[in-house]
Formats: C-alpha cells, sequence, structure tokens
C-alpha cells in the first residue's frame, strides 16, 4: 500500500464500504432465507406475504444502493414471489405418508 494521504483515504474509505455493503447483503440474504423457511415449513399465507414484503423491500434497498444489479433484484424478487405464490399453505399441506404396504402380487415364475 501507498504512503501517499489520498491512498491511504481512499483505503480507508474503501474499508468503511465494505463494511456497509456486506452487512447490507447479509441483511438481505438472512430475510430471504427467512421466507424460504417459512415456505419450506408451509406457513399460512398471510405470514408468507408479510416476509415477502419484508424480503422485497430488503432486497429493493440493496439494489438502490448499489450493491447489486437492478437485473438481480428484479430476478431475486420475481424467484420469491413465485415461491411464495406456488406454495402449500398449512391447510392444503399433503398428510405424512402411511406406512408402505405388502404387495399381495405373487413372485413370476421362471
Amino acid at each position: 500500500m501507498s504512503n501517499h494521504a489520498q491512498a491511504l483515504k481512499r483505503h480507508k474509505q474503501s474499508l468503511k464500504r465494505r463494511t456497509r455493503n456486506r452487512d447490507c447483503r447479509t441483511q438481505m440474504k438472512s430475510s430471504i432465507k427467512t421466507l424460504r423457511t417459512a415456505i419450506d415449513e408451509g406457513a399460512p399465507a398471510e405470514t408468507l406475504q408479510e416476509l415477502f414484503q419484508k424480503a422485497e423491500s430488503s432486497i429493493a434497498r440493496t439494489g438502490r444502493k448499489g450493491i447489486i444489479k437492478k437485473e438481480t433484484v428484479a430476478r431475486k424478487v420475481s424467484r420469491l414471489a413465485k415461491a411464495v405464490h406456488t406454495a402449500p399453505t398449512e391447510a392444503a399441506k399433503p398428510k405424512a405418508p402411511s406406512a408402505k404396504k405388502k404387495s399381495t402380487a405373487r413372485p413370476k415364475k421362471k
């Protein structure tokens, strides 16, 4: 690293920005993960909608700050929206599979 005053200042600025960007990206990923977990657990539709709004807001904020590209924002929001709208809720969730029955068919003779 250089000893010029401007280079030292730019380095300090880049470290601050890196920390800020990393925190923002981490918060975005956490909100996405929370929503994905709720979808997998079959949470009610109201809860999913609320979590989706928080995740969408977080993703959009990260994009506005220039941390991720706007195409990435659109792709992430689109995929989350699709997952929320096609997710089965608790009422529509399939029941646990019952024990497998033994086959009563006879084995073929050779």
